[in-house]
């Protein structure tokens, strides 16, 4: 089987970082875009000094002249394009009656915007490249705040659900050659351990908290034959936090 061109919004750090190097550990061809020039650059010398098949390019998804170039970009450099991971977002929280509406409007810009728009003019291209029904596939990195919420998150959970909906409504819109999913993560420490104390991993059934990989694999599953049949689903991957009674003390 030829090589795949996956597409990774937010692909320079954290959670995005994560997917990229486990899509070209697999021997995947993987473009990664994110608005952090330097981190971007750094990460793409690091996956081509191992022999990765990575390409990045510098880009907003919140705005569709960005996007389209980078659409356009892949099919002039690559032709094909057969799996998007929107995977970029922010999680700034602010009490309601301080938020500014210009910040309210810039998270659903990158969170729920942007999918749409990678969405939008990925998916011809991806029609375009897969062979059989199925093989195409978008995976939307949600939240488990689109679930349940705590206070000063309405920007951030407004996103996230609304990136759900999205999901299934793109699921329908792009079957049967594009399969739609939508993973939600719970408690994901980026920062590798860092100030994360023994009951923070206490208060998940599985007795810890979630690293990138955790999602990582679960996108190299979401994308491939293995899920041919999973489509329009929200896969809730945390530790089973959201199953736990939670109790003060």
């Amino acid at each position: 089987m030829s090589k795949r061109v996956v597409l990774i919004t937010g692909g320079a750090q954290g959670i995005g970082e994560a997917i990229v190097r486990s899509f070209v550990q697999a021997g995947e061809q993987v473009v990664f875009i994110d608005v952090n020039e330097e981190k971007g650059l750094s990460l793409l010398a690091q996956l081509r000094e191992m022999g990765g098949h990575a390409h990045f390019i510098c880009a907003d998804v919140a705005k569709a002249d960005d996007v389209k170039r980078v659409i356009k970009e892949i099919e002039t450099k690559f032709g094909n394009l057969h799996v998007l991971i929107n995977n970029a977002g922010v999680s700034w929280f602010h009490p309601l009656e301080e938020i500014e509406i210009e910040t309210f409007d810039r998270i659903l810009a990158i969170n729920l915007r942007g999918p749409f728009l990678l969405a939008k003019f990925a998916a011809p291209l991806i029609k375009k490249s897969v062979q059989q029904n199925g093989e195409g596939a978008i995976i939307n990195i949600a939240s488990t705040r689109a679930l349940m919420s705590e206070p000063h998150n309405e920007a951030y959970a407004a996103s996230k659900g609304g990136l759900l909906a999205l999901t299934h409504a793109l699921a329908n819109s792009l079957g049967p050659a594009i399969r739609v999913n939508a993973i939600c993560p719970g408690w994901i420490d980026t920062t590798g351990g860092k100030d994360i104390r023994p009951e923070d991993h206490s208060q998940h059934p599985v007795g810890r908290v979630g690293t990138p990989c955790d999602i990582a694999e679960a996108c190299r599953f979401l994308a491939s034959e293995a899920a041919g049949f999973i489509t329009g689903q929200k896969i809730v991957i945390d530790g089973g936090m959201t199953i736990k009674m939670q109790y003060v003390e």
